[in-house]
């Protein structure tokens, strides 16, 4: 296939973005800020610069711009046509410049916080991402794209916020309720029942970290209750700016292999057996089912478990981040006997983003990013959110975890640390 055509393939797909944002009143930053992504991502996707790796981000873009599902669907159609364009020269060339592109490749972007595929040739062995499993993912979403458009009117849903999770399937926890009946109450020491709690031990298990952000549609309880109005989705391995972060490795350097690029975080930290270190950032999409609004009440933290922080040495992801958009965000500080979600104001290049409070509306055409960042210094604390929402005379409280599991954070205080050095293709201690 000639270069011009995979050219064609990226400005149809980016003349489409543009379309759609036309059709708003909103600045790019004014978007990305909804979205929890960078204005310089959106653009480089928009001037067909850049193309995600991931379709949900152009997805929540388009449904924030109000695109119909034919519309999505055709932006599906586009966007894959661009992401193979984007692979086809690296593909082409990997098998030579294979030492190449581990030299010139071991960066994360620092001014992104959003996946994008890239040309350049001979990635190394632990930056390669299947085109055929991509592809494969892509299609099944593709087939339900085209469900959606032939639903009558009055019954189109939108999967707007929803990420191809490839680890197992899993229901969300939520309990639902009238408008006079009453959360469960919290047991004596503060904190909820959990499902799959375990008991803490002197010597805490090795967890198993998500690969890919957990999607969950929250379910009824027994007895015929109908579901809750509501979707979302939890990625708990966001980095700080798109770029920094530390995990625990009960490794020593030599068999730690080189720092992933932030949308393979999931995949290389399941493969160490890594602990989010000193801090866990989640970035919590939700959505309504429909066009009727639902209202996010608040925001809650329920730790299940505190032990002694996790051996091993911490592993910093790189030497830090450039300036770049910080969004509206939760501060949880895990330290604390009872730990409260406390909005904070983000900044974008300067400029204060006031604190997001509580409660707020989301519906199907509008959904809400929110990013939630626990922190600890003196435990390996076990933990998730309990987000309550109310609609139409229903009131319910959904579970949000790690497909199943709760939350892992451990401090790193005192550990060895160590970062990644390019030049010497191995980890030196952290100055």
């Amino acid at each position: 296939m000639s270069a011009q055509h995979d050219v064609d393939d990226v400005g149809e797909f980016a003349a489409l973005l543009r379309t759609f944002k036309e059709r708003t009143d909103r600045s790019y930053g004014s978007l990305a800020r909804r979205l929890a992504m960078n204005t310089s991502t959106l653009h480089r996707y928009c001037a067909g610069d850049a193309v995600p790796v991931d379709f949900a981000p152009v997805e929540r873009f388009a449904a924030l711009c109000g695109a119909s599902p034919e519309e999505r669907l055709e932006l599906h159609r586009r966007w894959l046509l661009a992401v193979a364009a984007r692979q086809r020269p690296r593909t082409a060339n990997a098998a030579g410049t294979a030492e190449a592109g581990a030299e010139t490749d071991t960066h994360p972007d620092t001014n992104t916080d959003t996946a994008e595929a890239d040309t350049t040739p001979g990635r190394p062995w632990y930056r390669r991402r299947s085109v055929a499993a991509g592809l494969a993912a892509a299609c099944a979403a593709l087939a339900v794209l085209a469900s959606l458009a032939a639903l009558p009117d009055d019954r189109r849903t939108t999967t707007g916020d929803r990420t191809p999770v490839t680890g197992p399937a899993s229901t969300g926890t939520a309990t639902t309720q009238g408008p006079h009946q009453k959360s469960p109450s919290p047991t004596p020491n503060g904190t909820s029942p959990a499902p799959r709690r375990s008991s803490p031990s002197a010597t805490p298990e090795q967890p198993k970290p998500s690969p890919s952000p957990s999607t969950r549609t929250a379910s009824p309880p027994s007895g015929g209750t109908s579901a809750p109005p509501l979707t979302w989705s939890a990625d708990s391995q966001a980095w700080k700016l798109g770029c920094g972060h530390d995990y625990v490795v009960a490794k020593p350097p030599a068999q730690v292999p080189p720092p992933p690029v932030p949308q393979d975080a999931g995949v290389w930290a399941a493969s160490q057996n890594a602990v989010h270190g000193g801090e866990t950032l989640v970035r919590l999409s939700v959505q309504g089912r429909t066009d009727t609004a639902v209202v996010l009440e608040a925001l809650r933290v329920r730790v299940v478990g505190r032990t002694a922080p996790a051996q091993g040495n911490s592993y910093a992801m790189d030497r830090g981040c450039g300036g770049a958009v910080t969004p509206r965000s939760f501060d949880v500080n895990l330290d604390k006997d009872r730990p409260i979600a406390r909005a904070v104001a983000g900044n974008d290049t300067g400029t204060p983003i006031p604190a997001m409070r509580m409660p707020y509306r989301v519906s199907a055409q509008d959904p809400e990013v929110l990013l939630v960042n626990a922190r600890t210094q003196g435990c390996d604390c076990r933990w998730y959110l309990e987000l309550d929402w109310s609609s139409q005379g229903r009131r319910g409280t959904v579970r949000i975890d790690d497909d199943g599991r709760p939350f892992r954070t451990s401090g790193i205080k005192g550990l060895p640390r160590y970062v990644y050095d390019t030049s010497a293709r191995g980890w030196t201690p952290y100055n």
